[in-house]
């Protein structure tokens, strides 16, 4: 049964909607509305308080702190500076995706992972020999995103001990609320200007209630899954179960996927010495990957045309959806489309999938597969590299 997180007491009585659904084992609000879309809008036009902590989050220390996370990730943490976070992948032997998250360098010799499913014995295995501790820490923090256009400005009316100013893209730093020690760090999953505060579970409803009484101003909302899901394919984000399967969860080795296939490969720091999985990615890298990562932009003529047919208006606006369906070229199936969306801020109906990458590639016309009144249908989409939604004030 899901356990409530830090956050509950303040979350539950704002939560209308009454509508909530499991995430780790916690429970997570999908929506505080009856509709989303207050909370989507307060995202990408204000400010947006996302409960966060139901994530995984693992400390790793000692001498071999290094040595062990540059071991696990893809990337080459040996060039993580203190105080600044990098997003990775970690593969198998065989060079499947088990997860991905950030790694966040606190010391010289302490990191924190987080991670979408549980990886402690994972960790600890790949430790096996080394100068180091692997620690569960994920009851030790709650963990909160403060998102959208108005989250710096929020902060630094609420936060003391820190130049927000100054924090950089992917870089956190100590703070204070009130006195209370936090870290803040600018990551995020919406694609958006925003932060993430981690902070002692009793001090949660402190944390909330400060967030809120500061940013009451700038038309603050809590947001639940729903509208997150929205801003993270917008965002050209992936998700685990979704987006793809890990390697330990896979039913089958076609379920499998390589970093490579799922638009990681930037990720994938092959000269930096072995990691678990470098044989078999050097391996793909130089035969080529079955499969390639993209956006679908669906037309909109196309979509008219289908709802038009049957008497009816273009019916895809609201909640993303996780339901994979068939990419079609010449037709043919060359690929699915794990997750889709009519996005707002865009005014388009836009998916992320995979494509056979013999079969098809970027700018390639394709079709989608559409269900009108019960029927399978197809709507005309152009291939497109991710994100779809970028905005400056991101990174600036």
């Amino acid at each position: 049964m899901p356990v409530p997180t830090p956050f509950h007491p303040r979350t539950a009585p704002l939560c209308e909607s009454y509508e909530w659904r499991e995430w780790a084992g916690y429970l997570a609000a999908s929506s505080y509305q009856p509709n989303h879309e207050y909370e989507y809008y307060a995202i990408r036009n204000a400010a947006a308080l996302i409960d966060v902590s139901p994530l995984f989050k693992y400390e790793i220390r000692g001498p071999d702190a290094a040595r062990l996370v540059n071991r696990i990730m893809t990337r080459d943490v040996s060039k993580c500076a203190i105080g600044q976070v990098m997003y990775s992948p970690w593969c198998d032997d065989a060079g499947m995706v088990i997860d991905d998250g950030t790694v966040a360098r606190l010391d010289a010799q302490r990191f924190r992972i987080t991670a979408a499913d549980p990886n402690l014995l994972w960790f600890q295995d790949c430790g096996l020999g080394l100068d180091v501790t692997v620690t569960d820490v994920s009851t030790d923090l709650a963990a909160l995103a403060l998102q959208g256009p108005s989250s710096r400005q929020i902060l630094k009316e609420a936060l003391t001990g820190v130049d927000l100013d100054k924090l950089k893209y992917y870089r956190l730093a100590p703070a204070h609320l009130d006195g209370v020690p936090l870290t803040v760090s600018r990551t995020g999953y919406t694609g958006d200007l925003g932060y993430e505060l981690w902070i002692a579970p009793e001090h949660a409803g402190l944390l909330w209630d400060r967030l809120v009484e500061h940013g009451r101003a700038y038309g603050i909302a809590p947001a639940g899954m729903v509208a997150l899901d929205i801003a993270r394919i917008e965002a050209g984000l992936l998700l685990t179960q979704v987006d793809y399967f890990s390697s330990r969860t896979a039913l089958n080795e076609a379920q499998k996927t390589s970093p490579f296939e799922i638009g990681l490969g930037w990720a994938v720091d092959l000269d930096k010495g072995p990691f678990v999985g470098r044989k078999a990615l050097l391996a793909e890298q130089a035969r080529g990957s079955k499969w390639q990562w993209v956006g679908l932009e669906v037309h909109w003529e196309s979509l008219e045309a289908l709802f038009t047919a049957y008497d009816l208006g273009v019916r895809v606006a609201g909640r993303a959806s996780r339901s994979a369906v068939p990419i079609y070229k010449g037709g043919n199936q060359v690929g699915q489309v794990t997750s889709h969306t009519f996005s707002p801020i865009l005014n388009k109906y836009i998916g992320l999938g995979t494509v056979e990458s013999q079969l098809a590639s970027v700018g390639d016309q394709v079709s989608m597969e559409v269900t009108v009144e019960y029927h399978r249908l197809q709507a005309n989409a152009t291939l497109t590299k991710t994100p779809f939604y970028n905005p400056a004030h991101k990174r600036t």
